[in-house]
């Protein structure tokens, strides 16, 4: 256990933060999620949608800096190559 004030505080930033984060994460999850589900119902409106949706969420996780910029941008490349080969 942590001795000075400042670790102590540190401690509960840090947790209060990985509860940001593990919530962030989760949204990204959620949104791809609903664009796996459009993909394989075949609705190319919803497809759309939804693909805009999960990119905001997934680039709004890399300004929070819950993802890397790299892995957001190979993330959202896979989703749109599916969605183009969806027609």
């Amino acid at each position: 256990m942590a001795n000075h004030l400042s670790s102590k505080k540190r401690i509960r930033r840090n947790a209060r933060r990985a509860q940001y984060n593990a919530a962030r994460k989760a949204r990204v999850h959620t949104f791809t999620k609903k664009l796996e589900t459009a993909l394989t119902a075949g609705d190319k409106a919803v497809v759309t949608e939804a693909f805009r949706t999960a990119e905001s969420e997934i680039m709004r996780a890399v300004s929070k800096g819950v993802l890397h910029r790299n892995t957001a941008a190979r993330r959202v490349s896979r989703l749109a190559a599916r969605v183009k080969a969806m027609g």
